[in-house]
Parts: structure tokens; C-alpha cells; sequence
């Protein structure tokens, strides 16, 4: 039986290459192989995502990140200590994007007739169709100028998140506050004039609100779930999923853990412990269905090796290629074929054909 297509909307796979040092050609049991010991990650040994895996589970189109934080002083993560060197860092990273695509492991995808294409040799069954990727920018640190937002878009990128966490350049992001300011309202204005897609994933509230006020083309949150279910900032309140459906936008389901359940602890819980799984992502679904009354802006954004690997996500996930338990778990939850296909990527693609008509 053919396995239903599924897009995932939210993928760091160049962080993966360029900062942990991860070759996306192997599978993850050897990529987890050759970090059995190492500590400087969290996630090490724990991977969950690799081409092969994606391809075992019928996930050929991902919107696939380019991420460098700025790390200004006194700011509480790690990152890049100038502009300048977080813009080369994203240099890295598309270069990897663009290796893997002469190598035939990628695609890029940044317009409906690459995308029509891509899909009819998904629907053909063709096994040598590639990874098709749709390109992103999660937290806009890097952009040094918005000249170099320009050149961005020039090479390909459709989407773009102003801030990741802590206090950003152009935003305030996940853990703090703030307004975006006139540089946060010029970017804004940029991002509307080069038609990218707005991804309100990690905004903190002021700069949320203030993002979508200035804002009037295509956004969508690729990899949030629902504050009411895990009371964190970084989760959406029930206010702000309206107003991002009522602007047509569609919400991305990610599955680390922390943000699935409540009073999950970094480096102490863990999935058996918890219990964390697959039903739990569909809880938040749920949530979000009968807020709005409809499945029609749901869609997968696993943010999978995003940090973190098995130890902090569903126990019943080795690898990315579970998700194809989906479809049997959300049968019993009792959604019909039609959600279900939505929510696997019916609703990504008439999102994006409508973004970029």
C-alpha cells in the first residue's frame, strides 16, 4: 500500500551538516553511530533525521532552515559575535544546500511551476525524485543589511522567522520581549515588498502583535503548538491561533517535547518517564480544531533534530520516518481521509500555491 505524502514544514537541516557536523547521506544509525560518546550536544547519538529517512517516510518536500544567531552581550544563548559572522554562517549553509542539489539529494523549490514539477514526479512514484526543499530563514540575525535580504531572496528564500531566541536584531524572540522597532518595522516592510512569507514561530507577544500589524502579506507559524495545553511563551495563545487563521495562515505541529507537555525538565525527563508520544502532537491538533471549528490549517512542522533528538521527543519515534503512524493514530481520533491528507499536506501546498499566486 502506498504510504500518504507528507510535508514537514520546519527542517534545520543545514545546522545539522555545518554545526554538528552531521552527513545527511548516512543513515541515522550510523550518523549515530560515529557520535557515540561525544557530549558537546545534547543530542548525540540521538538523531533522528536523515535523506534515507526522510524518503522511507514518504516526506519529499520540507521547508528546509538557514539559522545564525547573533549573540549580543549579555544575551543568554550561544551565537555569533557580529552581524557579519552570523551572515557567514548562512554563506555555509546555503553552500551545503547547494552541494547537496548538484549531488541530486536536494531540490530547491521556489516557485509553483518548480513545485508543480516536483509533485508530479512525487505522484508518479518516481524513487529517484529528490528531497525538494523550500528555503527558510529562522531568526533574521544574519540579515546584516537589508541588502543582503535582497540577495537572499535572489538565491532562493521564500520564508523567514525576524527572531528565534531571546532579544533579536529586528524582534524579540521566545524567553523575552519587546517591540520591533523602526529596524524590525523596515525589515517587515521588506519582507512584505519581496512577497517572503512571514513565519511568526518564536515572536514574542509584543513584537507578535506588532509584527502582524505592520504585516499584510502570507504568514504562517511553521512549528508552534498551543499555550493552553503547555503554558509557555514559546506556545501560541488561543487568541493569537485565531488571528493567524483569520489572516489565512496555517500552524506547523512540532514534536520536541518540551513544548507537547507539561512540566517537561531539559536533561532530566525523558520519554519513558513521561510518556510523551505521537498522540500527544495529535492533542494539540485537536486543540486547535475545535477552537476553530475546522482541520483546514493544521499541517507538520516537526522541528526534528532541531537541538534535540530521541531523548526529548516521542517515545514512539526512532526516526523521522514514524511519521507515518500518523495517519492510524489520528483515524482514531476520529478524523475522515480528507483531514487527514490536510493535515499530512494537503493544507501546506494551498497555502503556499495561494502565497505565491
Amino acid at each position: 500500500m502506498t504510504q500518504p505524502k507528507i510535508i514537514d514544514a520546519h527542517l534545520d537541516l543545514s545546522m545539522n551538516a555545518i554545526e554538528w557536523n552531521r552527513d545527511l547521506r548516512m543513515t541515522t544509525s550510523q550518523i549515530r553511530t560515529i557520535e557515540a560518546g561525544m557530549t558537546d550536544k545534547p543530542d548525540r547519538g540521538n538523531s533522528t533525521v536523515s535523506f534515507q529517512e526522510l524518503k522511507a517516510g514518504n516526506i519529499r518536500l520540507c521547508v528546509a532552515t538557514m539559522i545564525a544567531r547573533y549573540m549580543k552581550p549579555g544575551h543568554p544563548l550561544p551565537g555569533w559575535n557580529s552581524p557579519s559572522q552570523a551572515w557567514a554562517q548562512t554563506r555555509a549553509q546555503l553552500s551545503w544546500y547547494q552541494e547537496m542539489s548538484r549531488l541530486d539529494h536536494i531540490k530547491p523549490i521556489a516557485g509553483i511551476s518548480e513545485l508543480n514539477s516536483h509533485l508530479n514526479d512525487w505522484d508518479n512514484l518516481d524513487s529517484k525524485t529528490p528531497l525538494g526543499y523550500i528555503l527558510s530563514l529562522e531568526g533574521a540575525d544574519s540579515v546584516v543589511t537589508l541588502d543582503h535580504l535582497y540577495i537572499m531572496h535572489s538565491e532562493g528564500l521564500r520564508a523567514i522567522g525576524p527572531a528565534h531566541y531571546g532579544p533579536g536584531t529586528y524582534a524579540y524572540g521566545t524567553d523575552s520581549d519587546g517591540s520591533i522597532g523602526t529596524k524590525g518595522r523596515e525589515l517587515i516592510h521588506t519582507i512584505s515588498e519581496l512577497n517572503l512569507i512571514m513565519d511568526v514561530t518564536h515572536l514574542s507577544d509584543t513584537s507578535f502583535w506588532e509584527v502582524l500589524d505592520c504585516h499584510q502579506g502570507p504568514l504562517w507559524a511553521s512549528h508552534s503548538n498551543c499555550r493552553s495545553l503547555v503554558n509557555h511563551n514559546r506556545q501560541f495563545t488561543d487568541e493569537q491561533i485565531l488571528t493567524i487563521i483569520e489572516r489565512g495562515g496555517v500552524i506547523g505541529i512540532p514534536l520536541d517535547a518540551w513544548m507537547m507537555i507539561p512540566n517537561w525538565k531539559r536533561q532530566v525527563s525523558t520519554p519513558e518517564l513521561t510518556g510523551v508520544s505521537l498522540s500527544h502532537m495529535i492533542d494539540h491538533m485537536d486543540h486547535i480544531c475545535q477552537l476553530t471549528g475546522s482541520c483546514d490549517h493544521i499541517m507538520i512542522g516537526t522541528d526534528l533534530d532541531g537541538g534535540f533528538g530521541t531523548e526529548q521527543c516521542p517515545k514512539d519515534l526512532d526516526t523521522i520516518a514514524d511519521l507515518q503512524k500518523l495517519p492510524a493514530l489520528l483515524i482514531n481520533r476520529g478524523y475522515n481521509s480528507n483531514d487527514i491528507k490536510g493535515i499530512l499536506s494537503g493544507n501546506f501546498l494551498r497555502f503556499i500555491r495561494r502565497a505565491w499566486a
